[in-house]
């Protein structure tokens, strides 16, 4: 039966929970002001903010709303203050915590909280490498000028040092990186700067700043140093590229130089050494001979004392056979009258045969002819002494 029917609403209530007023009429929906107000009111209650008996019914409003609204304000702030005091470190982070300005403690990944104003937090992420860029006109060795371009990477390896100790410790690595650089760049050559010495000057670029760095406290640890292709500035590229391609050939006229040195002297070496060896070889030979002249002689000398006329005849048969051995020759017969027979020497002929063929004859070899040749002519003399006696 609907509520509004004769007889179905016993009660005199409306459809939303309300008794109706006694002149009939029904109470309407709920009043929000009156919801609200009761709402302010418990919390009134709360915070002492309540009525107080005695008080007039317009003064106890005013206190109590004013009471009410300072402890709405009083928990927004508490909220506020905690959403900020818990914070979340993440895994590649550190965060740093002072504590009336003072250093309190360095807190690792997680959920944290600190308690503002009284502490003050500085999170970082000490893990990332980071990069810094430094080009600029240096000054070499030999007073040459060029554009050296140079990236350092770097992290943060102790937080609590890179927080305190220095203001504005990336600045400070830039102005170390350029005092760095321009000492490593001014005590080396031009060329090297340019070829083959990047990589040492790197390497040096990065203990120098390695050691500004530790000696400043920064927390930064130079984890690379890269020297790019340094060139010459524009105003002189042109006149610098002559230079290169001038030094480029010097260095090939000096490499082929060494080419054709490696080919010829161990070439000469070895010749000398040849040389060297002909020579030891023909001053022993000589030295040898010369040796076995003497012994033969002083052995010719005690046989020829023993008997001098058979001694005679064997350096003459000898000599002969040593002469005419290499040499034409034309036999004479002698006459009827039993004359003995004449080997003549075609000299005529050895002549015009040695001018075709050359022939070496040492001074040892002459001397023995010259003593096989007056043998031989003592020989004849005394053979033709014994045929005038007979």
């Amino acid at each position: 039966m609907a509520w509004n029917e004769p007889g179905g609403n016993s009660n005199n209530q409306d459809p939303w929970g309300g008794k109706r007023r006694n002149n009939g009429d029904r109470k309407g929906p709920p009043d929000l002001d009156e919801a609200f107000r009761k709402l302010q009111e418990s919390l009134n209650g709360l915070f002492g903010g309540g009525k107080k008996r005695g008080d007039d019914g317009g003064g106890s409003g005013k206190s109590g709303g004013f009471g009410g609204l300072l402890g709405i304000g009083l928990v927004v702030l508490a909220a506020v203050w905690l959403y900020s005091a818990v914070y979340v470190v993440d895994e590649q982070e550190q965060a740093v915590v002072l504590r009336f300005g003072k250093y309190y403690e360095t807190v690792g990944p997680g959920l944290n909280i600190y308690f503002p104003p009284i502490d003050k937090k500085y999170m970082e992420n000490v893990t990332r490498e980071r990069a810094y860029t430094k080009q600029g006109q240096m000054l070499t060795e030999d007073e040459n000028i060029v554009e050296v371009p140079l990236t350092v990477q770097y992290k943060i390896s102790n937080l609590q040092d890179f927080v305190l100790s220095v203001d504005q410790p990336e600045i400070s690595l830039q102005h170390a990186t350029d005092s760095a650089l321009r000492h490593v760049v001014g005590s080396t050559a031009m060329d090297q700067v340019l070829t083959e010495g990047r990589e040492l000057m790197a390497s040096e670029i990065k203990e120098r700043l390695q050691r500004f760095m530790d000696t400043y406290r920064t927390g930064i640890t130079v984890t690379q140093v890269n020297v790019q292709s340094a060139a010459a500035p524009r105003e002189v590229q042109e006149a610098f590229d002559d230079v290169i391609r001038a030094r480029e050939d010097e260095q090939r006229s000096r490499n082929q130089a060494e080419t054709y040195a490696n080919g010829v002297v161990p070439e000469a070496r070895g010749q000398a050494q040849r040389i060297l060896e002909d020579a030891n070889g023909y001053r022993d030979e000589t030295v040898s001979r010369a040796k076995g002249e003497a012994d033969r002689f002083t052995k010719l000398v005690a046989e020829y004392r023993k008997a001098p006329e058979v001694t005679r005849q064997r350096l003459y048969l000898d000599t002969m056979q040593e002469v005419f051995s290499n040499t034409s020759k034309v036999l004479v017969t002698g006459n009827k009258n039993g004359q003995s027979n004449l080997l003549y020497l075609p000299l005529d002929k050895m002549v015009e045969s040695g001018r075709g063929t050359s022939t070496q004859v040492t001074g040892a070899a002459a001397t023995s002819n010259e003593a096989n040749a007056r043998a031989a002519a003592d020989l004849q003399q005394q053979q033709a002494r014994t045929r005038e006696s007979r």
